[in-house]
């Protein structure tokens, strides 16, 4: 999930790839098709620029968006994964057919710009912290069927994944603490029923919530939900090093910081897939028959 290579291995990333290209074109690019129906093909030469700072982030993902369409276009990073760039940066070369290039233009932007906002507001939450030992770590909070691109923004942005979804952790939340009747049967029944391996996480609003998850058995993490930042030192404090601390709720680039400084090991931010604004990017084409 962090590589290009394992993100384009993903069946499913090529499949949002091709919705995504259906989407937009449809029946048919009546514009491109027109403007090109009566005259040769030419080859063309475009250049991706960011028209603002930011983490590059997509690029692979727009490689194939344009190579989706036609095996001829060819995407040239100028820019490694996860670069911190300026505005009028070029980020990337884009060589091919031109009408294949102008149809593709705007599903590849669109993946690029969500992308690397996405990394962009990760890698400022991530300096946020530098030099606490805390770690910003993201949530299930993504735009569906866009998690493996949202998680892998996140990691490039500089932060650690959580769950990628339900499968693969046990979180444990009040509403399953409330279906199962208390927090030490929730943790019974998951400890008994997941398999080996797995870590248990726990939700905790308050010190004597995390008093009783500190009581059962097979808990690896705490999360310390919507607690302010004196709150969840008490809560690292109680907890002592026995099982690795999150805190989650309210962080905002204001106030990471000191969450941050209680010690906690974690902190997840939904922010960072939920509203991270897209970064401002353009493709600028020149035509030419011969490159």
């Amino acid at each position: 999930m962090h590589s290009p290579e394992q993100l384009l291995a993903d069946s499913s990333v090529l499949r949002l790839v091709q919705i995504a290209l259906q989407e937009d074109i449809g029946s048919g690019d009546i514009t491109t098709e027109s403007l090109f129906a009566e005259m040769e093909t030419p080859l063309a030469r475009g250049e991706i620029v960011f028209k603002q700072p930011g983490v590059v982030c997509g690029l692979p993902i727009a490689a194939l968006v344009f190579r989706e369409l036609s095996a001829e276009v060819l995407l040239e990073p100028k820019v490694d994964e996860g670069s911190e760039v300026d505005a009028g940066a070029v980020v990337a070369e884009v060589i091919g057919p031109a009408p294949a290039i102008l149809t593709a233009e705007r599903t590849a932007l669109n993946f690029l710009q969500r992308m690397s906002g996405v990394a962009t507001l990760t890698r400022r939450f991530v300096k946020a912290v530098e030099g606490t030992g805390a770690r910003i770590t993201d949530t299930r909070k993504t735009i569906p069927g866009w998690r493996r691109l949202d998680k892998y923004a996140t990691a490039i942005g500089g932060a650690v994944n959580h769950r990628m979804g339900l499968y693969d952790m046990v979180l444990i939340k009040d509403n399953h603490i409330a279906a199962a009747g208390s927090v030490r049967a929730a943790v019974e029944r998951c400890r008994h029923d997941c398999p080996e391996g797995i870590l248990i996480e726990v939700e905790a609003h308050s010190l004597r919530e995390v008093q009783e998850v500190l009581e059962c058995e097979g808990v690896g993490r705490i999360l310390l939900d919507n607690m302010t930042p004196e709150q969840v030192q008490q809560a690292v404090e109680l907890i002592g090093g026995r099982v690795e601390t999150e805190a989650s709720g309210g962080i905002t680039l204001e106030n990471v910081r000191q969450y941050a400084l209680t010690g906690v090991q974690y902190i997840s931010v939904g922010a960072i897939t939920h509203s991270a604004p897209a970064v401002d990017i353009s493709l600028e084409l020149i035509i030419a028959r011969l490159l």
